[in-house]
């Protein structure tokens, strides 16, 4: 449709009917989907302390898909008001100056106007590529975010399920060997019927067993949603603009979050990760963390290290916070103290395992032993979390710098290798 139709003072009739609730949906939402990024790692920082690495992998997993919706939905609220503006901006500049771009008036060579002459392009052609590129942005943002939000709860509910199955039997199983297992038992049907659909679907015989079979399974997968229709604007997308493009994009735009995600949480549990710093010495027993002491730390994304109150120690007590953290206390307890505590219940269970987490927590002060150390059972104030704390007498140590080297328990199974690095303690540096 040509200039001379179209009325620069009003809409082209072509113009995409949902724009409104859109730009309303973006606008709103747009402010909720920044901060909820945030919030989750909140969440996630505050829960992780408190779990061991079964359920801590459920964890980890529900956090970087939660967390790769919540950002595809952020950016494609933000990219798609800034696409919506561009196109109001084209309206409002067709609307003020109808006869569009004059070439006449603009300074350039003879082969590079000859050039734009020999473009049959139009504004109104412009608005209407414009109109329909921030309705596609904005389909395409809230598809993945709803596929990765779907695959989140299917995926993470089956894990959760399978966890709890395994604890109920008494079993001690590998995250990573439940996941695979779990997506295996998910996902292998139904690539196993698509596969039979495309290659023998047209062999097989109406009313057989074998395509009674692939029916029956594909059918149970557009059930529970995995069907080209249950996603309809996806098949849309798919069906018009070309499935592989389509898919191409979808896949790639959920990687990019996922990875993206994957990589934030490292950046932010270790954040020596990035920068240039390769000629700075590397060792963390020689290291000042601020996590060690209690007037620097930040309870909710340090990790749950032993913590003593101040750098300097004006007091006569050292006061030593040591967290009690499932994913090595646990794992070790169940390998160190189930003799000890066999048969035991009630306070006598609890001192059991209070002086069972002594022995796997010992304590050397200055590279001596220290040999009438005493834990009670308390808690982290500022997080709630249970904690191992030990009063330490430093009235008769001379002024200067000391130092507090606290054992661990190493991890278990798979997880040891990880650790290859860890000498086994932790050392926190006070002065006097």
């Amino acid at each position: 449709m040509s200039d001379a139709i179209e009325d620069p003072r009003r809409l082209s009739r072509r113009t995409t009917p949902t724009w409104e609730v859109e730009l309303l949906i973006s606008g709103v939402a747009v402010f909720a989907m920044l901060q909820l990024p945030g919030w989750l790692d909140d969440r996630m920082f505050a829960l992780a302390p408190r779990l061991g690495d079964e359920w801590l992998s459920v964890l980890r997993l529900s956090y970087f898909y939660a967390k790769s919706a919540a950002v595809v939905l952020a950016t494609t609220f933000a990219l798609h008001l800034l696409l919506r503006a561009q196109w109001i901006a084209l309206v409002g500049t067709h609307s003020v100056y109808p006869e569009g771009i004059r070439l006449d008036r603009l300074k350039m060579g003879p082969i590079q106007r000859a050039l734009e002459e020999a473009r049959p392009d139009s504004t109104p052609d412009a608005i209407e590529r414009a109109d329909n590129r921030a309705s596609i942005v904005f389909a395409i943002g809230v598809s993945v975010a709803s596929i990765i939000a779907a695959v989140c709860i299917g995926f993470c509910g089956a894990m959760l399920a399978a966890t709890l199955a395994a604890q109920a039997m008494g079993w001690r199983v590998d995250p990573l060997v439940t996941m695979s297992v779990v997506f295996g038992l998910f996902m292998a049907p139904f690539a196993l019927a698509s596969w039979l659909d495309h290659r023998y679907g047209a062999r097989l015989a109406p009313g057989g067993r074998g395509r009674r079979l692939v029916e029956a399974l594909l059918r149970f997968y557009m059930r529970i949603g995995m069907g080209r229709r249950n996603n309809r604007v996806v098949a849309i997308l798919s069906s018009n603009g070309g499935e592989r493009r389509m898919m191409a994009v979808i896949v790639g735009v959920m990687l990019v979050a996922i990875v993206g995600v994957v990589v934030a949480d490292l950046l932010a549990r270790d954040g020596a990760r990035f920068g240039n710093y390769s000629g700075f010495p590397d060792a963390d027993a020689l290291a000042i963390h601020p996590a060690h002491y209690d007037d620097q730390r930040d309870p909710t994304r340090d990790p749950a290290l032993p913590y003593v109150q101040s750098a300097v120690i004006t007091g006569p007590y050292l006061r030593l916070v040591v967290p009690y953290r499932p994913n090595r206390d646990e794992a070790a307890m169940r390998t160190a103290c189930t003799a000890r505590t066999a048969g035991l219940a009630g306070d006598a269970l609890a001192a059991a395992r209070l002086a069972c987490l002594q022995d796997l927590h010992p304590v050397m002060l200055d590279g001596k032993p220290l040999q009438n150390l005493h834990y009670d059972i308390a808690s982290d104030p500022r997080t709630d979390r249970p904690a191992l704390l030990a009063m330490i007498d430093v009235r008769d140590l001379p002024r200067g710098r000391h130092a507090l080297r606290i054992g661990h328990p190493p991890r278990a199974g798979r997880q040891q290798h990880k650790d290859a690095a860890d000498p086994g303690y932790d050392t926190i540096s006070f002065w006097l």
